[in-house]
């Protein structure tokens, strides 16, 4: 296995067919975020598949990136993944397995589908070691047939996008004379395995210093957990957009500055982890971190943006990411109820951005509550440095409930368009005609008088015939008028970085 992107990797394969009558697949994941642990043939089309648990931990078990190859056209393979952790999943409510076909894409042109019957997800009866409670691990399994025979196949949780994806697209920019006039890249660190670690700044060169001091800023991040690979979909929109020569393009390079972090943790996205870096930490819980060494791409994220914070106004900051128990795209911000002047201001852009792709994000699925247990995620830390608009933008990894997209997988174009409903979002927000804005805090003072009407009658403690008017949110409103983030997918904190301990 490499950690370091350009690497070599053995690729003996370790089993040999036997004859010509020999059907066994050849599995394989020594390749780039593949992360198969071991295939064991159970039946004549039967298999059980271990997954790598993230490198120096004993757990983090959901992203999978395997191939299979000697496939025969026609006969139903049963796949059985023994090791999940997670209780609850959306394959349980729709979601199927992504797969590729060789054939298929040199003969059709035709990438990743979804594929598999029978799809379930399910408790097993094998105790989990890595920890002293009776808990146990999960499966998946489903059936599919090949079209192809002799055929080289991929089967994914999403669809990959790897460090050599990300370096090939920047690439792309540096080439364009154009594109890369707007688009300055740097390297911001090297990571623990001496990956480079790109922020990019884009925006429209400024004839007067004064201009360019006038600019406020947007930071964007994504992949700081390297199995959420629609985090990288939905910032490759958001580049393709940005970088455009479309008016609105034009008018956001020349309203801000964008500092972008496309990919915060290229370590784990080379070998393949859901959640953690080689450190073995999620990196989303370490914005706090004073351990540089372990912590590196962190620990310059979090500088960049309080250096920024010296210089201008940050409007939003904005980290992607994917979720694997809700559907849609959603938001998760920091409530401001302490300070009336703030109260509700950081719903607006998640109510924007509802109204700007309304059949793929949910404004009911976006939370503010802070809880304890996410201090240290990039969200509430930049909110604490003093971003009001502090958010994780959490796109699912099944598809839509939402309107004529319900029932619908998401594919890449659609991630890709949320990261430019970003962008036209980020138009309306900053409109110096305030009418939307002022329109849409209206209407959520509104949602949150009847919410708290509504919970006085049911405690007994509203006056009769109280109106909405006579709701005094000041004296009313706590924060558990709306449930915590508990379905959020980040972990609570693991400690030390595996080699301080």
């Amino acid at each position: 296995m490499k950690s370091r992107n350009g690497g070599n990797v053995a690729d003996r394969p370790f089993y040999s067919i036997k004859s010509t009558d020999d059907h066994t697949l050849l599995f394989e994941s020594r390749f780039e975020s593949g992360n198969l642990k071991r295939a064991i043939k159970t039946g004549d089309y039967e298999y059980q598949l271990w997954m790598r648990t993230d490198l120096y931990t004993s757990k983090h078990t959901q992203w999978f990136y395997f191939r299979v190859r000697n496939t025969r056209a026609g006969a139903t393979y049963k796949f059985t993944i023994m090791n999940f952790i997670k209780s609850g999943s959306l394959y349980n409510d729709g979601m199927r397995p992504l797969a590729y076909s060789e054939v298929n894409a040199s003969k059709n042109k035709i990438g990743w589908l979804r594929t598999g019957s029978n799809v379930k997800y399910y408790k097993t009866e094998i105790r989990r070691d890595d920890t002293t409670k009776d808990r146990y691990y999960y499966a998946l399994t489903w059936t599919c047939q090949f079209q192809y025979s002799n055929d080289t196949c991929y089967f994914a949780h999403c669809y990959p996008y790897t460090y050599s994806d990300l370096q090939e697209y920047l690439q792309g920019i540096r080439n364009d004379p154009v594109k890369s006039r707007i688009c300055k890249q740097r390297v911001l660190c090297r990571t623990l395995a001496g990956n480079f670690v790109y922020i990019l700044t884009v925006t429209n060169p400024s004839r007067r210093p004064s201009d360019a001091e006038a600019k406020r800023a947007v930071v964007v991040t994504a992949r700081v957990h390297p199995g959420e690979t629609n985090s990288s979909w939905m910032m490759k929109g958001l580049l393709d957009f940005l970088t455009s020569n479309s008016a609105d393009a034009k008018l956001l390079r020349d309203t801000f500055i964008f500092k972008i972090v496309p990919m915060i943790n290229p370590d784990g996205v080379i070998v393949g982890n859901y959640r953690c870096s080689l450190a073995g930490r999620d990196l989303n819980r370490n914005y706090k971190t004073m351990l540089k060494d372990s912590f590196p791409s962190i620990w310059h994220v979090r500088n960049m943006i309080k250096r920024l914070l010296e210089e201008r106004e940050i409007t939003v900051y904005c980290d992607f990411h994917g979720h694997s128990r809700k559907q849609n795209v959603f938001m998760y911000g920091c409530e401001n109820r302490s300070n009336p002047l703030k109260r509700l201001r950081e719903r607006v852009f998640p109510t924007m951005m509802a109204k700007n792709a309304p059949c793929k994000f949910s404004y009911k699925g976006c939370k503010f509550k802070v809880q304890k247990s996410k201090e240290g995620t990039g969200r509430v830390v930049m909110w604490q440095l003093g971003i009001l608009n502090s958010f994780t933008m959490e796109a699912t990894f099944c598809g839509s409930s939402l309107g004529k997209r319900n029932g619908f997988h998401f594919n890449t174009v659609d991630l890709e368009a949320m990261g430019y409903h970003f962008c036209d979002t980020l138009l309306d927000f900053c409109d110096p005609d305030d009418t939307k804005y002022v329109a849409i805090l209206l209407e959520l003072e509104k949602t949150l008088r009847e919410k708290i009407l509504a919970k006085m009658k049911k405690k007994g403690t509203a006056a009769p015939n109280m109106s909405l008017s006579d709701v005094d949110i000041d004296a009313n409103y706590t924060s558990d008028i709306e449930s915590s983030t508990g379905g959020s997918d980040s972990s609570v904190s693991d400690g030390l970085p595996m080699h301080l301990i």
